[in-house]
């Protein structure tokens, strides 16, 4: 590429350009004006000084004035200006009556110009570009008849001659205006000319191309396009550059994530749409959540990029890997291996995930478990990772690969079967209430109850919400399932001398005609004292004032509000100081193993410690054995609630 300029040095080239050509053109116009002052208005300067002089001598003469008389005018003329030279020749025909002068003569015969102007011409003579001789003929009048009667009219009688440098030159103001008028009409002219075709070759076109560049990039919804505009203008290049460094930024966003520098779910996606064969697999860290809630989002996202770190460490190839959202990541391998040795690497990496021990801050380190979900082929990998990674976490498995012929099927069929089943159980009244109890840790006596739904098969089974909730919502039914719950555990509980949970989620809070049934059934109850709502708090509380207002209301009632399942999910240690709930259920998750799991041990202890500030009781579920009731115990959660203390039955002693 050529030698760059730049918008500074053109608009220098166009004031210089402009500047010569303006002061050639005023030189030029400078220089005929000059000349034609010399040729024409000192020809009538001249003039008319001449025939001042004739006057001024004729009026002499008139008065008899001598020839002596008028050399002395001539003299005292001569003194006005010293560089004006005044004189005066006679011819002949004034010699033969008033007498000779010998200068005259010698003046006639050797001068040319004077021998003309005899002729009766006037003779304008330019020695050089800086004298001017001006020869005006006196010419015979009928006046001059009366003292020239040797004489006739148009008889040349004498010569006056007029001499004076050009700087004394007059010159005309009207043309000297006009020629400024000129001037600047020709200057602007130029000047619009130089700019309209130096701005349109390094301005106006370099800026359409450019425009033109970016429609293109934003008509092919291309981002990894770049603006390529070959121009030898530095700003234009400068332009450029910076442009196609915010479009670098723009695409680094667009495309990686920031806080790992890994590639994230639309590139994945992308090259998805290449339909290579390959292996996907999804690795989400387990119970995440709990980590940011236990240890704040600052140690979550320093731990999200150690894992990060460590994937690419643990994995052949960092280019394949990616970061899907929040705890989620996902390596993609294309190479040519088969599936049981994908297989074999997954339970290698799942092994190392479980063994290796990720910083907090500088004094702690926390273990992480990962769940993954594997698919392999040409199509969907993405969706058959993702159903392959929920059922291994249904199943509490490591990992599984995607196997539509063993899950699809069944799922489409179990779905429609249970939309059957769930309307005819709505239908025949057999949406029943089970009670778990609910016991004092100190005393380890029973003090309330939890209402659970079940659905009574034909043979009398109880079926879980587990196989038919998530349906309930998709097909417009959970909100009879709510109603039918709590209109049943109202009942049972009337004549009852405990406490009993109803769960409820922000869904039933957030629907209008749910709300309204809580209520009116508070207002005309007995037994609002023993009722606790249980708030799933794993769907989120998002509509936080809503939520708030239905809890006062409820509160002003005599009921009692709990949090339920808290320490996953959406768990917010600032909601529950401005909801002011009664009870917090930890989740069953920390629970279950806490008599070996340290992690949980300091969750829990946390949660508890956290809700005495705040004079929340705290329910810990999920207690089945006597080492975890021990453990619960020693952290001092309020009351216990599980199989080891009793299931889930319809009878209540």
């Amino acid at each position: 590429m050529g030698k760059k300029t730049t918008y500074t040095k053109i608009t220098a080239k166009i004031i210089s350009i402009t500047l010569l050509l303006t002061l050639t053109s005023a030189f030029i116009y400078g220089e005929y004006m000059k000349k034609n002052a010399i040729h024409s208005l000192a020809y009538e300067d001249a003039k008319k000084t001449s025939m001042l002089v004739f006057e001024s001598l004729y009026s002499a003469m008139q008065k008899g004035w001598n020839k002596e008389d008028l050399k002395e005018i001539i003299q005292r003329l001569n003194q006005v200006d010293s560089d004006m030279k005044i004189d005066v020749y006679r011819t002949d025909l004034v010699s033969d009556i008033f007498g000779v002068i010998e200068k005259d003569k010698v003046a006639i015969a050797q001068n040319k110009d004077i021998q003309e102007a005899m002729t009766g011409k006037e003779v304008l003579n330019i020695s050089d570009s800086s004298f001017i001789k001006y020869y005006y003929p006196v010419i015979t009048k009928q006046d001059c008849l009366k003292c020239h009667t040797n004489a006739k009219e148009g008889n040349v009688l004498g010569i006056i001659d007029v001499s004076y440098p050009v700087n004394n030159l007059k010159v005309s103001l009207s043309e000297m205006i006009n020629f400024f008028i000129v001037f600047i009409i020709a200057f602007s002219v130029v000047i619009f000319l130089a700019i309209f075709i130096k701005f349109n070759q390094h301005i106006i076109k370099p800026i359409k191309k450019f425009s033109n560049a970016i429609q293109n990039i934003t008509k092919s919804h291309d981002i990894t396009k770049r603006i390529e505009v070959n121009d030898d203008v530095e700003e234009i290049d400068s332009i450029k550059d910076v442009f196609n460094i915010m479009l670098d930024s723009i695409e680094h966003q667009f495309y990686y994530d920031v806080l790992t520098g890994l590639e994230n779910r639309r590139k994945l996606t992308e090259r998805l749409e290449e339909k290579k064969r390959a292996f996907l697999m999804i690795i989400n860290i387990d119970s995440f959540q709990e980590i940011n809630d236990l240890y704040g989002n600052k140690a979550g996202d320093s731990i999200l990029k150690d894992f990060a770190h460590f994937l690419k460490e643990s994995i052949p190839t960092d280019d394949g890997i990616y970061r899907l959202h929040s705890d989620e990541f996902s390596y993609i391998c294309d190479k040519g291996i088969n599936i049981e040795e994908f297989k074999a690497f997954a339970s290698k990496l799942s092994e190392k995930i479980s063994r290796k021990s990720f910083k907090i801050n500088a004094n702690g380190e926390v273990s992480l478990s990962a769940t993954f979900g594997i698919s392999y082929g040409y199509e969907m990998l993405l969706e058959n990772a993702d159903i392959a990674l929920k059922i291994a976490k249904k199943s509490k498995k490591d990992f599984l690969v995607y196997d539509d012929t063993m899950y699809m099927a069944k799922v489409y069929e179990k779905n429609f079967e249970w939309t059957k089943r769930l309307k005819r159980a709505i239908e025949e009244d057999k949406i029943v209430p089970l009670f778990q109890p609910i016991v004092d840790t100190k005393t380890q006596k029973i003090v309330k109850y939890e209402a659970l739904m079940r659905i009574v098969d034909d043979n009398g089974t109880y079926i879980p919400p587990l196989y038919f909730l998530e349906l309930a919502k998709k097909n417009k039914l959970y909100h009879q399932l709510t109603k039918i719950m709590i209109e049943k555990t109202f009942q049972k509980f009337k004549d009852l001398p405990y406490s009993v949970s109803i769960n409820i989620s922000v869904e039933d809070i957030l629907n209008r005609d749910i709300n309204k049934f809580i209520l009116k059934k508070l207002k005309e109850s007995s037994i609002n004292q023993k009722i606790v709502f249980e708030i799933i708090e794993s769907e989120g509380i998002e509509n936080f004032n809503q939520v708030l207002e239905f809890i006062n209301k409820v509160k002003s009632y005599g009921a009692k509000v709990s949090i339920d399942d808290f320490g996953t999910g959406y768990s917010n240690f600032e909601y529950l100081m401005k909801l002011k709930v009664d009870y917090i259920k930890i989740d069953g998750s920390m629970i279950k193993n806490i008599d070996k799991d340290e992690n949980s041990q300091i969750i829990t202890k946390t949660i508890v410690n956290f809700a005495k500030s705040m004079g929340i009781k705290t329910v810990a579920e999920f207690v089945h054995s006597k080492n975890v009731f021990k453990k619960v115990e020693e952290l001092e959660v309020d009351f216990s609630q599980g199989y080891y203390f009793g299931e889930p039955t319809d009878k209540i002693f």
